[in-house]
């Protein structure tokens, strides 16, 4: 069963930050996941949702794979390079059967 991570992120250090990403990317992808979005403008449509800065949602063919990506070695190191610059929040939810 598919799962997602969702990732709200809010940044200070911009350029630290872009590296993390690109680091992000290349273990995304060592681990078979795919990016589905990295932002773009966030809209409420209702409730009480404050509206992340920035949401990047993953999709992995399980949670499983989903959690060994956010365990690996490549993400440790690209969240040392993030410490400090931004801030974030991170689910792993499972998605429906395709």
């Amino acid at each position: 069963m598919p799962a997602y991570l969702l990732i709200e992120a809010c940044v200070g250090d911009r350029q630290r930050s872009d590296a993390y990403l690109a680091m992000v990317e290349q273990a995304i992808g060592r681990y078979d996941g795919r990016i589905l979005t990295t932002g773009g403008e966030i809209e409420v449509l209702e409730g009480s949702w404050s509206a992340p800065e920035q949401l990047l949602i993953v999709a992995f063919d399980s949670a499983a794979q989903a959690k060994t990506f956010y365990n690996s070695p490549e993400y440790g190191t690209a969240r040392a390079v993030r410490e400090d610059a931004a801030i974030m929040n991170t689910l792993v939810v499972d998605g429906l059967p395709l």
